[in-house]
């Protein structure tokens, strides 16, 4: 595998939204991981490192901000990219994501040209 290639996490429960997501990052060659659910993300992040990890906030037992928190007291992982992935692209939500330790969020339903170009940019900056 070409170590230049960056490496995605994607935890979402919804499966058209995974599937959307991947197919996505994978036509643009990221290499993706998925998690179903914020326990078996949190234990992804910490097995695989990826680059970035894209987080949906609303997930079951377990939210997304939750999970994020406990990312970021991981030391392994601080300098990992959270993104939130939110349908509650609320005014106030961002100031609750970025509270949370998200670096970024990008609201549903993404759009291909504006997720990809944004995932590319944060990236860049790493």
């Amino acid at each position: 595998m070409n170590s230049n290639v960056k490496k995605i996490l994607v935890v979402e429960d919804n499966p058209v939204n995974m599937r959307l997501v991947t197919d996505i990052l994978k036509r643009e060659n990221y290499r993706v991981i998925q998690a179903v659910n914020a326990e078996l993300g949190i234990e992804m992040a910490l097995q695989e490192k990826p680059d970035l990890i894209l987080m949906d906030i609303q997930l079951p037992k377990m939210d997304g901000l939750t999970a994020t928190t406990i990312l970021r007291s991981k030391e392994s992982l601080q300098e990992t990219l959270i993104i939130a992935l939110t349908a509650n692209a609320m005014k106030g939500d961002k100031a609750e994501v970025l509270a949370a330790g998200c670096d970024d969020y990008i609201a549903k339903p993404i759009r291909y040209k504006t997720f990809i170009k944004r995932i590319d940019e944060l990236l860049k900056k790493r």
